[in-house]
């Protein structure tokens, strides 16, 4: 697959993004982005998106360094923008992803999207890889506001020892959302969706490959 680097205007600076250009024309795409540390080139988004796009995704992760969630939402909405707008690639639909911090975004900008009166179905679903849904021993306060109030289709994949999304925790803000979900639990895995005893590669292809078969579900994509 092809991969091109692309310069977002926000506001009055850009964001830095690449697309991973399958080599047939995409019906679908994924926006991808990071957690509160590093950037799209994270290894797990690198990875995820070389495995779209040989699937035939287009995939476009990009960079927004803020630690602001609000700031964040509003880069990832231009984004969105940016690809519907774009000439170069005409999609049917596109899926918001995001890691740790990145997914919270994601999920702000999913509910924006679903309460606004322009809601035209551009955006079809959220993935969120290792969603923070509450601080580090801090389990009282839960960040499910936006979960609550989405109604298309939501992956979760998170580790089953996440420090910041216990497991039962997840479990009951699921049962309680109306959108179709699901919930891929990685066993054993931390925050960073580090396993002991498995390589990271491992770990990823694990991911890439749930992801993959969610989207598949979720969309008309062939059968590859």
């Amino acid at each position: 697959h092809l991969q091109v680097k692309v310069k977002i205007p926000f506001g009055n600076k850009y964001l830095d993004a690449v697309f991973s250009v399958p080599e047939k024309k995409p019906t679908y795409g994924v926006i991808l982005t990071h957690g509160a540390g590093g950037d799209m080139n994270f290894p797990h988004l690198v990875s995820l998106a070389a495995c779209l796009a040989s699937h035939g995704v287009l995939c476009l992760r990009f960079t927004c360094k803020g630690l602001n969630i609000a700031y964040r939402a509003k880069a990832f909405k231009t984004v969105v923008e940016y690809l519907k707008l774009s000439d170069d690639h005409k999609l049917s639909g596109v899926f918001l992803a995001g890691r740790s911090m990145g997914s919270r975004a994601a999920a702000s900008v999913v509910r924006q999207l679903s309460q606004g009166d322009d809601d035209d179905d551009f955006v079809q679903g959220l993935i969120c890889l290792s969603y923070p849904l509450h601080r580090p021993k801090l389990q009282s306060k839960l960040r499910d506001e936006d979960l609550l109030l989405i109604r298309c289709p939501v992956l979760f994949v998170s580790g089953s020892a996440d420090e910041m999304c216990e497991k039962q925790l997840l479990e009951g803000v699921v049962s309680k959302m109306k959108a179709p979900k699901k919930i891929h639990w990685i066993d054993k895995a931390n925050h960073g969706m580090a396993v002991k005893g498995r390589t990271a590669d491992d770990v990823m292809e694990e991911i890439n490959a749930q992801v993959f078969l969610w989207l598949r579900e979720n969309t008309e994509l062939e059968h590859k």
